[in-house]
């Protein structure tokens, strides 16, 4: 089976082509794929390659027990493998599973300093006291945060040519329609995408086998190992606190409002005795959170409730693999969903949205009759994006357009199954479209 290409794989090229770089920290969840990338990157780039990962060589946890001067450092590596070689310039040094060790990062300070040598460190987000490393190399390091696949490099795993890609986007510039057979076959495969997610070992399995065989045991062995690690790594928080919200994503994900509320979580809960818990998942890579926007204007940064969120999960086949067993057949047959078929399409357009870069942000006024469910924005406007799972009116999505009251807002983004077109109001896009929404905002022609 081929490598899956990645996009961390142009951004590691550009990293060694600078002559400014800085050790790199690759961020991201467990089993995204962020060790693979490095090895490839390594092996197809670097003469020397010394790699050293905390978890399962927990000997090298003693190379900074003489100080974080580099020469120690390496004197003390060699003395535990004399077969690794430093070259200044042709070297990589890669310290892997950072949260078993980090000592690691604060050493970051000390290679950037020396400048011999390029260094990569990564590690499950879980584990890892950023707060802690941020303290200990500020200024000396630059942060890449990696994810699982997103959607265009799931159409790079089935075949597709970055020129296939980019004839879709010529459609959204144009504003005119895809064909029938693109839309239709785009549509199969962004399902098939919804259900597997974007964990490399899964997608994987299912370009090799060219079906879903297997596929729901992996990805429950996932949800089970991200327990395991909440209860490892949850350091300084009540880990049953933290499971036990985890284990409401999906359930609050299925009511109406999609509202995290702390008081349902468990008998008796209150916010006081969850606080931190909701960043805690997000930090970690398991969830991704949206804010209560306070109002609809602009900054979004500066104008939202952090009391007033939402959390959905950051991999959407992990969300259709919590479910009944039955989900995944449900998906493709598009049956068996009700409501909670609302809350998948939510999720996964609030997956490409984080993985494109953006902040996740909604609203809903105190009286429930403007509800809408992402923002993004361009140079100029604050954009409402109404997710559709059916073909019902946009109530909000108009109402939020046509107001004098929100002066930000000039026009909407409509996804759902839907082709592309404009109303003269809002963009018509259909969900598989999602990951060139943010091209497409930099780049429209008005």
């Amino acid at each position: 089976m081929p490598r899956l290409r990645r996009k961390i794989d142009e951004f590691l090229i550009n990293w060694k082509n600078n002559p400014n770089k800085m050790p790199l920290i690759v961020k991201g969840a467990r089993q995204i794929g962020k060790t693979d990338a490095i090895e490839h990157f390594a092996k197809n780039n670097y003469k020397y390659f010394v790699e050293i990962n905390f978890a399962l060589q927990p000997e090298y946890k003693t190379i900074f027990a003489n100080g974080f001067e580099v020469d120690n450092i390496l004197h003390n590596i060699s003395i535990i493998n004399n077969n690794f070689e430093f070259v200044p310039g042709e070297t990589l040094i890669f310290f892997d599973e950072l949260q078993d060790c980090i000592s690691a990062a604060t050493s970051l300070k000390s290679f950037n300093l020396d400048k011999r040598f390029d260094v990569i460190a990564s590690g499950s987000m879980m584990g890892i006291n950023y707060q802690e490393i941020e303290s200990n190399s500020v200024g000396n390091k630059q942060d890449y945060i990696m994810y699982s696949l997103d959607f265009e490099e799931f159409l790079w795993a089935k075949g597709y040519s970055e020129e296939q890609i980019d004839d879709m986007y010529k459609h959204m510039l144009e504003n005119t329609p895809l064909s029938k057979t693109e839309y239709d076959v785009m549509s199969l495969i962004f399902k098939d995408y919804m259900i597997l997610g974007g964990m490399p070992a899964i997608v994987a399995k299912y370009i090799e086998n060219k079906n879903f065989s297997g596929v729901l045991a992996m990805q429950k062995q996932i949800l089970l190992d991200y327990e395991e690690d909440i209860a490892k790594y949850a350091v300084g928080f009540d880990k049953a606190r933290i499971l036990n919200a985890y284990h409401k994503i999906a359930v609050f994900l299925g009511n109406e409002n999609k509202k995290f509320q702390i008081s349902k979580i468990a008998p008796g809960a209150r916010s006081r005795e969850y606080n931190g818990v909701a960043e805690w998942l997000n930090a970690a890579g398991i969830v991704n959170i949206s804010y209560c926007m306070a109002e609809c204007s602009l900054p979004l940064g500066g104008n939202y409730n952090p009391d007033n969120y939402r959390l959905y999960f950051s991999d959407t086949g992990l969300l259709i693999a919590s479910l009944d067993e039955e989900v995944q057949d449900d998906l493709r047959k598009n049956q068996n969903f009700n409501t909670y078929k609302g809350a998948i399409y939510e999720n996964i357009v609030s997956d490409m949205l984080v993985k494109e870069g953006y902040k996740l942000y909604f609203y809903k006024n105190e009286k429930g009759t403007i509800e809408m469910d992402f923002f993004v924005r361009d140079a100029n406007s604050l954009i409402p994006v109404e997710v559709k799972a059916n073909d019902n009116a946009t109530i909000s999505l108009n109402k939020l357009i046509d107001s004098n009251k929100y002066s930000d807002i000039k026009y909407g983004i409509k996804l759902g199954n839907k082709n592309i077109g404009f109303n003269g109001k809002f963009y018509t896009f259909p969900y598989f479209l999602t990951f060139l929404l943010k091209r497409f905002l930099k780049e429209k022609i008005d």
